[in-house]
């Protein structure tokens, strides 16, 4: 059964597939999202990013059909994903983020200021900076301005500076290619 207590543990990939299972088997993957992923608040008494993490990790296994379920609570995915410090929280959470559907309507500046911000940023993770620019080109795909700006900032990067995950994300959109699943 999962728990609280059993969630604050060092996790394998073995473990994070164990509790993906039995989330699956339970078929509430709402309930699991609000009970162990949205209801993480940094700062609050007894918040614990270990729980966070390892429920997102779990829900990661899932497959795309199964993450759909989440698509309902995508804005307050992305509130958590513009909110969290803890880098391991904000790639899982944008990881998920990345393989649900988005619309014109869920078109958020602020969430695309915050792709452009990290994507950029040299000191950030690679793996936030691929998922950044991914979730930057998707949203940039509704207003061709944007799009526009975009490409220029690409097309600026001083790609020397970054990982092979980030270069490869950097190489597609520069080619004209969806860089995205």
């Amino acid at each position: 059964m999962i728990t609280r207590e059993r969630l604050k543990g060092a996790y394998s990939e073995g473990e994070a597939l164990a509790i993906y299972n039995e989330v699956k088997a339970n078929g509430d993957f709402i309930g699991f999202a609000h009970e162990y992923i949205l209801s993480y608040h940094e700062g609050e008494e007894g918040a614990d990013y270990q729980v966070a993490r390892n429920a997102l990790w779990g829900l990661t296994k899932g497959t795309d059909a199964e993450l759909r379920q989440l698509q309902c609570i995508l804005h307050p995915l992305i509130d958590l994903a513009l909110s969290v410090s803890n880098s391991s929280v904000r790639r899982l959470t944008l990881n998920i983020i990345e393989r649900l559907t988005m619309e014109g309507d869920d078109l958020r500046t602020d969430f695309y200021d915050f792709c452009l911000d990290h994507m950029t940023d040299v000191n950030e993770y690679p793996g936030i900076q691929s998922l950044c620019m991914k979730l930057a080109y998707r949203m940039s795909g509704f207003y061709p301005e944007l799009r526009e700006e975009l490409i220029r900032i690409v097309d600026g990067m001083e790609i020397s500076y970054y990982k092979p995950a980030v270069k490869s994300v950097h190489r597609r959109i520069l080619a004209g290619k969806n860089p995205c699943r």
